[in-house]
């Protein structure tokens, strides 16, 4: 029968090593064409998604019987930019713990140190994504709206600027937003965007969002215009985006708190591959103080 063959093909299969060598505490397993060496703690059932860093699979934690999804970031030092946006997440997760905020709760530990290419991120399982509801057909109410947008900024049910890259992006910003004074380009510290932004032809912009939105509620729209400013300086704050009207019944501080602790994410967007590996790395020591004490 074709059904058990499917079944078979979609879970994760035990696989020898590809070289023969066993590393310690470590075991093979494959899926969808994708080998995951992995810690012996975590046992993989299936693939749940493809992405555009990798293959995530479920699994369960046998030392805690915690189901949990396992994402492999394949080479993540091909691309340096992704690289720097893979040590971003690092940084980012390990300080945020938020119902909202999907729980990083453990990062894998490579066997060597200063040649690793693939990171294995360990997350809370989700029975689904955001990204599923709001592509399902699914009609959308204005609580479900103002319930994403406390989440994630959410309104409407589809990117209001879908560029294809960077350039043409800031293209539809102009479009909609209108051309920016000089001003509001104040914040622009690198000359050839500047530039770039002055040669874009003139816009006036789209003053009716209601038309662009339809059967948005006014006070959405309301704020969408106030988060829809081209100066980051003279956009809403967070605390007083979670206060507008269109949110109230939802953000309460008293649950929902500031950070108490400030997250630094500058990093040098010119690091090096060795620097951003030994960055990671010091990441992944936080998930296994262990290891730390071992390295030091």
């Amino acid at each position: 029968m074709d059904y058990p063959m499917v079944t078979f093909r979609a879970m994760a299969s035990l696989v020898e090593p590809p070289n023969g060598i066993r590393q310690r505490g470590k075991h093979y397993y494959s899926m969808w064409q994708t080998l995951f060496e992995i810690d012996t703690k975590y046992v993989p059932i299936k693939p749940i998604g493809r992405g555009a860093y990798g293959v995530v699979c479920s699994s369960i934690n046998r030392e805690t019987n915690e189901k949990v999804a396992i994402k492999k970031i394949h080479n993540v030092f091909e691309n340096r930019i992704d690289a720097l946006r893979t040590l971003r997440e690092l940084k980012l997760l390990r300080h945020i713990r938020h119902d909202n905020v999907i729980a990083l709760k453990d990062v894998m530990m490579p066997i060597q140190r200063t040649s690793f290419k693939d990171v294995y991120l360990v997350y809370e399982l989700m029975d689904t994504d955001l990204h599923q509801i709001i592509k399902s057909p699914q009609p959308l109410s204005n609580d479900h709206c103002k319930y994403f947008l406390f989440q994630l900024k959410f309104c409407g049910r589809k990117p209001i600027f879908p560029g294809t890259e960077c350039l043409n992006q800031l293209k539809l910003i102009i479009n909609v937003l209108g051309s920016p004074h000089e001003a509001d380009i104040e914040f622009v510290d690198n000359p050839k965007a500047r530039k770039y932004i002055k040669s874009l032809p003139y816009s006036r912009g789209m003053h009716s969002f209601p038309i662009y939105i339809p059967n948005a509620d006014p006070l959405a729209i309301d704020l969408l215009q106030r988060m829809l400013v081209f100066d980051p300086t003279m956009r809403i704050t967070v605390t007083e985006a979670l206060q507008h009207p269109y949110m109230s019944g939802l953000y309460d501080p008293r649950n929902n708190p500031p950070a108490q602790v400030p997250i630094n994410l500058d990093i040098d967007e010119n690091l090096g591959e060795h620097m951003i590996r030994e960055m990671m790395w010091n990441e992944m020591l936080l998930y296994h103080p262990e290891a730390a004490s071992a390295n030091a």
